[in-house]
């Protein structure tokens, strides 16, 4: 809601009618044309520079947008909520994805928001921003945020990298999570990839080379320009390798067993790859029909041949990893607590609980065995997923008021426990 484009009818008759226009004060105008001079002197703010995008104007105080658009978007959203107007959403969009919203004041926010929740209670607002978003949600009244700092970054140095060790990775996201409400933190869109970024498998392919573990801190999350071969000739481009989607396997369990519902970019979980814009907006691959393989490199480098087709055991992998989730109570909605993390190995134990249903949670990104021992309740424990599919190779070690977990390299494994009937 910051820009339009050149056609949109407001900036249309403001481009015709200049200082005449009733839109002169929606856009931020630097100056008008002077029709005595053969030059035409109209310049105006664009989003970013980017002349086809026309900026909005804020109110005189800069808390919020120009009353113009202002009014505008409102009554669009009125539209698009409730389209025949009859006070029944039923009949229109109950959600909103808002992009750049930071650079939007949240005065606006504010009142859009509860104008959204006017029309209808339920709405759920997403707001796309970057950085530390909890004081921004709360002043602006949203629902929840594309959760790049609160997720993508600390799973991009532990899981896609393996930079960021297990503990730190435990506790920035916790410290992240614990900068929400309780209840926002259940509705927080935990991603890893988007239009905005190259694609998650993407990611793993040029991730650094060797085990860092012992090296904490921020992984270089879409912050250099080393997303693509546009911008760094060291880019490869190549279709993951059987290890390489093993990670990608581990990086959707978290978003499954994580506190926050996952959002899955198109064409993830059917095994689409590619760097950032424009190659993250390839069309989707489909199981009904057939591509031809990936040849081309846009620097004109040797490559390998690369099918290209619809990986049915990854998609069938997210549709079960998912199902174990929303199968489970603990894993939407319950508590989140860290057992056990061994820096040394990469491995990270947690659980989820609510009311009588526990679930531990045992990740090792290392490229060795890790084990790892956690307390546990007085139920019975048994395996009810692996993220490889093989859990003969995952060993386990019950004593009383305690289970040792040996993983495998790059394993992930899910266990509940299950109280015995009296």
């Amino acid at each position: 809601f910051n820009h339009t484009g050149r056609d949109f009818f407001a900036f249309q008759n403001l481009v015709e009618k200049q200082e005449d226009s009733p839109y002169r004060d929606w856009y931020i105008v630097q100056s008008f044309d002077n029709p005595d001079t053969p030059q035409n002197e109209f310049k105006y703010k664009g989003w970013w520079g980017v002349q086809t995008l026309p900026e909005f104007a804020d109110n005189d105080a800069g808390d919020d947008l120009h009353p113009g658009p202002k009014e505008y978007i409102f009554d669009a959203t009125a539209k698009w909520m409730d389209p025949d107007g009859d006070g029944d959403p039923s009949d229109g969009i109950d959600g909103w994805r808002l992009d750049v919203a930071a650079e939007v004041p949240n005065g606006f926010w504010s009142d859009w928001n509860d104008h959204c929740r006017e029309l209808n209670p339920e709405c759920y607002t997403v707001a796309e921003h970057w950085d530390d978003a909890a004081k921004f949600l709360a002043e602006g009244g949203f629902s929840a945020t594309m959760n790049y700092h609160g997720f993508a970054f600390p799973m991009k140095g532990y899981l896609v990298d393996g930079t960021t060790s297990a503990g730190d990775a435990a506790r920035e996201l916790v410290a992240r999570m614990n900068e929400f409400p309780s209840a926002r933190r259940y509705a927080l869109q935990n991603l890893m990839d988007s239009h905005d970024t190259d694609r998650l498998a993407s990611m793993i392919v040029n991730a650094p080379n060797g085990r860092p573990y012992l090296q904490p801190g921020r992984s270089d999350y879409d912050v250099t320009e080393r997303v693509s071969p546009r911008y760094w000739d060291g880019y490869d481009i190549r279709k993951p390798n059987d290890a390489e989607w093993r990670i990608q396997r581990l990086v959707a369990l978290m978003q499954a067993t994580f506190v926050g519902p996952p959002m899955i970019y198109y064409g993830t979980e059917s095994g689409m790859w590619g760097a950032d814009d424009p190659c993250d907006r390839m069309p989707m691959i489909w199981d009904d029909l057939e591509y031809e393989p990936q040849t081309a490199d846009p620097l004109g480098r040797e490559r390998p041949v690369d099918e290209v087709a619809f990986d049915q055991d990854l998609f069938d992998f997210y549709k079960a990893v998912f199902q174990l989730r929303s199968g489970s109570d603990a894993l939407q909605t319950g508590d989140f607590e860290v057992l056990a993390a061994d820096d040394s190995k990469g491995a990270l134990a947690f659980k989820r609980s609510q009311e009588g249903e526990t679930v531990y949670v045992f990740f090792n990104r290392g490229d060795e065995s890790a084990e790892l021992v956690v307390p546990i309740g007085d139920g019975e424990i048994e395996e009810i997923f692996t993220a490889s599919g093989n859990p003969q190779g995952v060993q386990f070690d019950l004593q009383e008021g305690s289970l040792g977990v040996v993983l495998p390299a790059v394993e992930g494994v899910v266990l509940r426990e299950t109280k015995t009937a009296e």
